[in-house]
C-alpha cells in the first residue's frame, strides 16, 4: 500500500496496512519501538513513507 499523495494516515489505517492491532501500535509507540509518528494536538498521524521504511527495515533474508 502506498500513501495517497503524501496524505497523513491515522492509526487505524496503518494498523490495517501492517496487519497489527491498534493496541500493538500504541504499545510500540509508548516503548519507542514503533513507527515514527506525528502528533497534531491529540491526534497521532503517520507518513506513508515512514510506514514503508519500517516495513522494509524488517524484511528477513
Amino acid at each position: 500500500m502506498k500513501d495517497q499523495n503524501g496524505k497523513l494516515l491515522n492509526q487505524k489505517q496503518v494498523a490495517e496496512w501492517i496487519c497489527m492491532s491498534e493496541a500493538w501500535m500504541e504499545q510500540a509507540r509508548f516503548r519507542g519501538t514503533g513507527i515514527p509518528y506525528i502528533k497534531i494536538g491529540r491526534a497521532v498521524r503517520y507518513r506513508g513513507e515512514d510506514v514503508q521504511a519500517y516495513i522494509d527495515a524488517r524484511v528477513q533474508k
